[in-house]
């Protein structure tokens, strides 16, 4: 019987720890194909300020800190471990953060390249050699510039926007873009383009009885995809002191596996609705994301001669 072990996690955010925890899955899951779903980057930058005393200010997860030059190093530790972004400046470069936008997204970008470009290397010494295959892909807030890093790899493969063939047995197609968000992030369209866009793909398949459909957003009103209602200022909606749950998930990605019935679907953006849902012959599947804990969430999945054999939520 021909096997096949895939580890899948998504929606890391900048996550130093659940990156590196997701570069030991080979060791510890035995997995021969590694898939990095979508969301990669971090949110925030977190100025820590040179007060021009030899001492340092910042503000982190609502509490203010006043540092020595040898206690920074830990904090920025802490930063990063959560997914934001420490950045040393001074007093001005934070007057020019907050009322200059295009200094902000400056900043931004090049502090995401620098981490992003660190994380391959890292992946690239541990994995190199190692007999397993290795995806990693964007999502809809991840800035567009982040694929042309990950295609610079020789130990990385970004399948966005194309038909792979994993472990010589299962095509799989990728989509980074979502349908609408509140947010208006880097990479999301309507649902009519998002149709035309997983189309353009699945044309290409040749097997759709064995093709894994890796998709950031989940099929809408699939229990992959449920989440809470936010109002026009972005408040979160409560009814009776409870919190009003909505299917944010996309219409266009229901519709291709509803009609294409893949064996396997991928897929993540909504961090609290880790599960597993039947769509026809279809096993979809969200981990879900507890990134800023600093806990890798994933999902185990055995493929047997072109079946799903058995999956296996994971936490650390």
């Amino acid at each position: 019987m021909a096997k096949t072990r895939l580890f899948f996690a998504t929606d890391i955010h900048g996550s130093e720890t659940c990156f590196l925890k997701f570069l030991n899955t080979p060791k510890f899951y035995k997995a021969d194909v590694l898939i990095l779903g979508g969301d990669l980057t971090g949110k925030m930058v977190i100025p820590i300020v040179e007060r021009g005393d030899g001492t340092y200010e910042a503000e982190f997860l609502g509490r203010r800190y006043v540092l020595r030059e040898g206690e920074v190093e830990d904090l920025e530790r802490r930063i990063r471990r959560v997914g934001f972004y420490p950045y040393r400046t001074d007093s001005e470069g934070v007057r020019r953060l907050r009322r200059d936008d295009h200094e902000l997204e400056e900043v931004s970008s090049r502090l995401i390249e620098e981490r992003l470009k660190r994380w391959i290397g890292i992946a690239e010494e541990r994995l190199r050699g190692l007999e397993v295959e290795v995806y990693i892909s964007g999502g809809n807030d991840d800035p567009p510039f982040i694929d042309e890093l990950l295609r610079g790899s020789d130990v990385i493969m970004d399948p966005e926007g194309e038909v792979v063939k994993v472990h010589g047995r299962y095509e799989m197609i990728t989509c980074a873009w979502t349908n609408p968000t509140p947010w208006r992030t880097a990479r999301e369209c309507s649902e009519e383009e998002l149709h035309e866009r997983l189309e353009e793909m699945i044309s290409k398949v040749e097997d759709m009885r064995t093709c894994i459909f890796n998709t950031h957003a989940p099929p809408i009103d699939s229990g992959l995809d449920l989440c809470q209602r936010l109002d026009e200022d972005l408040r979160p909606v409560f009814s009776g002191g409870q919190p009003v749950m909505f299917a944010a998930g996309s219409r266009a990605v229901r519709e291709a596996v509803e009609e294409h019935q893949p064996l396997l679907g991928l897929h993540g953006h909504i961090h609290e609705s880790r599960g597993a849902a039947k769509i026809g012959r279809t096993l979809c599947l969200n981990p879900g994301s507890e990134y800023s804990e600093g806990i890798l969430r994933g999902v185990i999945v055995d493929l047997t001669d072109g079946h799903v054999r058995s999956h296996l939520f994971t936490a650390g």
